[in-house]
């Protein structure tokens, strides 16, 4: 089972006089990772280095941020597929103090910077979802979103036509009670978009 991180943790190290400052926080994906690491990249402008590695949706990414190559982003990455994380951004900012590390100790600090935030993070079970579209007469929409709120289905989209078209996703696990909830609401008048046991 794939674990996802509750919320960002820090982690700070100070090894030959460099400074690691070390954080791991939940991420959708690659775009809104890129955001984060040029966000950082603007906190610290006196920082040497940003490196970063991301696993999300199914995307992969490492970045050393021009330490030598394989020293830092991706033995990062290796910690977050080691602990079974998925939808997680690890950053490290490194600020040089003036003593070089080898390429050893580089490992070393990136691996324990991202290590010991970990240590620190609450772990959640990661939670598949499912989007589903179904049309709506505008007389049961009220209905219709009050069972989605209740479900704790994430509405989406609404666009209103001669129907309304309600998009929302919802746990993998509760999709089928849901099903039968909402052709209880919508009494026998919804539409489904897409399958809704597919």
């Amino acid at each position: 089972m794939a674990f996802t991180l509750a919320h960002p943790i820090h982690s700070e190290l100070l090894i030959k006089k460099s400074r690691f400052l070390g954080c791991v926080e939940p991420m959708a994906d690659r775009a809104a990772a890129q955001a984060r690491v040029a966000a950082l990249r603007a906190e610290h402008p006196g920082a040497t280095h940003v490196c970063w590695a991301l696993l999300a949706g199914g995307q992969s990414a490492a970045n050393d941020d021009g330490e030598p190559g394989g020293t830092a982003g991706r033995p990062m990455l290796d910690v977050l597929r080691h602990q079974e994380l998925e939808g997680v951004l690890a950053t490290v900012v490194r600020y040089f103090g003036g003593v070089k590390l080898g390429a050893g100790g580089l490992v070393r600090a990136y691996t324990d910077s991202v290590a010991q935030a970990l240590l620190q993070a609450e772990r959640v079970p990661l939670q598949k979802r499912l989007t589903l579209a179904c049309l709506v007469p505008y007389a049961l929409e009220g209905r219709v979103r009050r069972t989605l709120e209740a479900a704790q289905a994430e509405l989406l989209d609404a666009q209103h036509g001669a129907l309304v078209t309600l998009r929302f996703s919802v746990v993998e696990g509760a999709r089928e009670a849901l099903v039968a909830q909402l052709g209880e609401v919508g009494q026998g008048q919804l539409g489904w978009l897409a399958p809704p046991e597919g």
